[in-house]
């Protein structure tokens, strides 16, 4: 107690010789910068009150208020918000996994909501809603102007009945309308399946059942392939994952890492920044890994693809991911609401930021256009492909017994089955393949 006591005179005595210098400038400034707040804040008290007594129609004065609180936070970035006690209502129950709506993540981008991604299995996604879509009107109701969450107020309605959005998207000459079926969402964290040997894990959120689920199935189809032994590798797919929880972007990826740093967080205050790092076990046994992202990866989802990649335990594959590099706190206020702040950014481990960079995947996979694969030759009307086998008394292959011949047939058979899988999914099939070739590679080593 007695060196506390010491060294607090020391710094009193030392602030008492330069305030003979300094205090005055300071304290002027200071004292400057509280009256020109307090003269805004009376300026905002005098606008509320003429509004409230001389506009031309009754308003509503909390009404009028949240419009304030609306547009001070939606001045600082697309994702800071005030959330009226509903909203947060709505948003606590969708980090659980089931709500009603339309099922779209979207942000704000001149003056337009943007797409960021349609949810697997969703009426949005099911309609046809692709990711960059930039939505305009509402019901025909322009939302130009509106904050995003007013945008989104006007997209709100009880399950069951229709919306009719319209939508500009690039490469489309002209606007079109959308109609969407309102439904209440249930969302699968992960979905997953096994493709001969290869795990499939499509995580579609981040919400408080996506590490749970992931680590179950991974269990049941590592025992359906027969054991770790017999599993290829794993496929991680964040494709138009719009992101989440951070804790449980940091536990997914935590389970392919052995140790390390995950992701670092950074607000502006120095004491506010944080590390959080793996611990020891990788649920796959050190399996190799590929993730799949496009542009509807956001945020959680470019944490996970980012750290794999810096630690190169994964190849990451498909297209450029969103670049959402901020955090953001959901802080309760007054009434019930509450207040969705960025607070900070994050960092992969290599010390880099996303923001508005997004992930950039080590091998460009663009996703074949539905229209181009149907127009593909049907295989039915090829030509039949001829071999030395189909020649009239070719030789037959002697160094192969009957169990041999057996298996190599079922190793075509497989292959055959990946390649009909690029038809309906390119960029999942080239991982499959990317997978295969690591997998020999490995086992040449």
């Amino acid at each position: 107690m007695k060196k506390i006591w010491l060294a607090g005179l020391s710094g009193a005595a030392l602030g008492l010789v330069f305030s003979t210098q300094l205090a005055g400038p300071i304290v002027a400034q200071e004292t400057d910068e509280q009256s020109s707040v307090y003269e805004q804040l009376d300026l905002f008290g005098d606008i509320f009150e003429r509004i409230r007594s001389s506009y031309v129609e009754e308003v509503d004065e909390k009404k009028l208020i949240q419009s304030a609180i609306n547009g001070m936070l939606a001045s600082l970035d697309p994702h800071s918000s005030y959330l009226p006690p509903d909203d947060f209502d709505d948003m606590r129950v969708q980090t659980k996994g089931e709500f009603g709506g339309l099922g779209i993540e979207v942000t704000q981008e001149d003056g337009f909501v943007k797409v960021v991604t349609p949810m697997d299995g969703t009426p949005a996604a099911e309609a046809g809603m692709q990711p960059n879509d930039l939505i305009t009107h509402v019901d025909g109701e322009s939302v130009l102007g509106l904050t995003l969450n007013d945008a989104v107020d006007l997209m709100r309605g009880p399950v069951g009945s229709s919306i009719n959005i319209t939508v500009v998207r690039e490469g489309v000459d002209e606007p079109f309308d959308v109609e969407i079926t309102r439904e209440t969402i249930k969302i699968a964290a992960v979905r997953s399946r096994l493709e001969d040997g290869v795990v499939v894990l499509r995580v579609s959120t981040f919400n408080e059942q996506t590490y749970p689920n992931l680590q179950e199935q991974l269990a049941e189809l590592v025992e359906e392939a027969g054991g770790m032994s017999e599993v290829t590798g794993v496929v991680l797919d964040l494709r138009n994952n719009p992101g989440g929880l951070l804790t449980q972007a940091i536990e997914v990826t935590d389970a392919f890492l052995e140790s390390g740093e995950i992701v670092s967080t950074r607000g502006r205050d120095p004491r506010d920044s944080e590390r959080y790092n793996a611990t020891p076990g990788d649920l796959t046994d050190g399996k190799p890994v590929v993730v799949v992202i496009n542009g509807g990866s956001a945020s959680a989802s470019e944490i996970v693809a980012g750290a794999l990649k810096d630690h190169h335990r994964a190849v990451i594959i498909g297209t450029q991911s969103f670049g959402k590099g901020s955090v953001q706190t959901i802080m309760p206020v007054q009434g019930d609401g509450a207040m969705r702040l960025t607070t900070a950014r994050y960092y992969t481990p290599s010390g880099r930021s996303i923001q508005a960079l997004g992930v950039a995947p080590d091998i460009i996979v663009e996703p074949v256009p539905v229209d181009q694969a149907a127009a593909e030759e049907p295989e039915e009307t090829r030509p039949a492909r001829r071999t030395e086998a189909d020649l009239r008394g070719s030789l037959e292959n002697d160094s192969l017994t009957e169990d041999e011949k057996k298996i190599l047939e079922e190793d075509r058979t497989r292959k055959e089955e990946t390649a009909r899988l690029r038809k309906e999914d390119y960029q999942l099939s080239y991982a499959i393949d990317i997978l295969r070739g690591l997998a020999v590679l490995g086992n040449n080593n």
